[in-house]
């Protein structure tokens, strides 16, 4: 475990996160798709409304009015049901309450001074996101992520190294009461993520070791096989991470990956459109693409609402007009006409992120990072997209903060097989 995690602190994080505004349980499915599209995290938390306006609210009272968080998987799966299919409108202007499965561990209002290790601790057990207040004056945060977040150095910051670590020892902390005007930020496990990329030389030489010497490859992976209903995924979307493999059986009981159902693929989709295809394709034709699959005469034509001259696909607020249904509107765009062709060519957002068992931990962080993705579907070195596991956020930040000795027995067992192999 490097000791940038233990003289870092979640402050030093916060410099330039937008303020979040609450969502309440109350608001429709339309404003949730609609919030969603305009996140920067792919999902919201969900809140419920104070019950004495303009009164001090202490960490426990906030906590308990946190209902969960939404994500586009949620949503897809809400509306492929059949009552909503059968009246989209009424399904549209239905309360998040009833879509959001409630689970209020996932976020955790923390202190600005909270070590950093402290706060990866939580992330490693199922916390997802942290809440910290904005409105504590921050003197100590680093320079290297007031760059990155502000583009440009923070004045009056003594930056000497003394002076740093003395300014950690005495970071301020927020009273356990807050005011209604209190501004708070969200940290996610993606922010988590792009510190430590920035950090890789602390780490040496864990981020070239690779997933398989850190066993951090999480073989119980959620699948469903191609032939069977896409509409089966949604019986498992809430698990983290929240996806589901799409695979094939290939010789000696094997799976083949072809594709993925998870949020990171719906976010800012057609939602209607894929809560369509959702329950009524199989999950191989979900993921490779309606008009390889079905006839154009099966394919209904539905109504859906799209906000004219908004680049964010939200399903609200602009005018109807009838569109059929293809894969390209649920974000999917197959690179060949012949299906049989592209069950052995995976192009474009159809393709899975795929790693192999050989990948450094700092490639396989780059890769989730790049596509702002929450895992990593790891296959076989030898043969393309056998799958043999995922890895998520939390896999990652077990690797990070395991301790040094356990780090390098990994890496000598690695090693002693490779040379046992070799020798056989």
């Amino acid at each position: 475990m490097a000791s940038v995690f233990l003289y870092h602190v979640v402050g030093d994080l916060t410099v330039g996160k937008p303020e979040m505004v609450e969502f309440y349980e109350s608001e429709t499915v339309e404003a949730a798709i609609r919030a969603i599209g305009e996140s920067t995290e792919g999902g919201i938390p969900v809140w419920k409304k104070r019950s004495h306006l303009g009164g001090i609210e202490n960490n426990e009272m906030r906590q308990q009015r946190l209902v969960g968080i939404l994500n586009s998987f949620d949503i897809v799966a809400f509306l492929a049901r059949s009552e909503c299919l059968e009246d989209q409108e009424k399904a549209m202007k239905t309360p998040v309450s009833d879509v959001i499965v409630p689970n209020n561990s996932v976020l955790r209002q923390v202190d600005p001074g909270t070590r950093l290790i402290d706060a990866l601790e939580m992330m490693k057990h199922g916390v997802r996101r942290l809440m910290v207040q904005k409105s504590v004056v921050w003197q100590g945060m680093s320079k290297r992520f007031s760059i990155l977040y502000n583009g440009k150095w923070l004045k009056n910051i003594d930056t000497g190294s003394s002076s740093n670590l003395s300014l950690n020892a005495n970071r301020p902390s927020s009273s356990a009461t807050t005011n209604p005007r209190d501004k708070f930020c969200c940290l996610s496990r993606e922010d988590i993520l792009r510190f430590i990329i920035g950090c890789l030389g602390a780490l040496a030489p864990l981020p070239l070791s690779s997933i398989t010497s850190l066993g951090i490859i999480n073989p119980n992976y959620n699948y469903i096989e191609a032939a069977s209903p896409a509409i089966e995924a949604t019986k498992n979307n809430c698990l983290d991470p929240s996806a589901i493999a799409v695979v094939e059986e290939t010789f000696g009981n094997q799976y083949k990956i072809i594709g993925e159902i998870s949020a990171c693929k719906l976010w800012k989709c057609d939602h209607l459109a894929a809560a369509w295809a959702l329950a009524n394709l199989s999950a191989g034709q979900f993921v490779m693409g309606v008009e390889d699959n079905v006839s154009s005469s099966s394919v209904p034509d539905f109504s859906v609402n799209q906000t004219v001259g908004n680049n964010n696909q939200s399903n609200g607020g602009g005018s109807k007009r009838p569109k059929k249904f293809s894969s390209r509107s649920i974000g999917f765009n197959p690179a060949h006409p012949n299906f049989s062709i592209i069950r052995s060519m995976y192009r474009g957002r159809s393709a899975p992120l795929t790693c192999k068992v050989t990948s450094s931990l700092a490639a396989v962080m780059a890769q989730m990072l790049s596509h702002r993705a929450s895992h990593v579907w790891v296959v076989e070195d030898e043969s393309d997209y056998v799958l043999v596991g995922v890895v998520g956020y939390a896999d990652i930040l077990a690797a990070v903060t395991k301790q040094p000795a356990s780090v390098a027995a990994a890496a000598n067992r690695t090693s002693e097989g490779l040379v046992n192999e070799i020798q056989c």
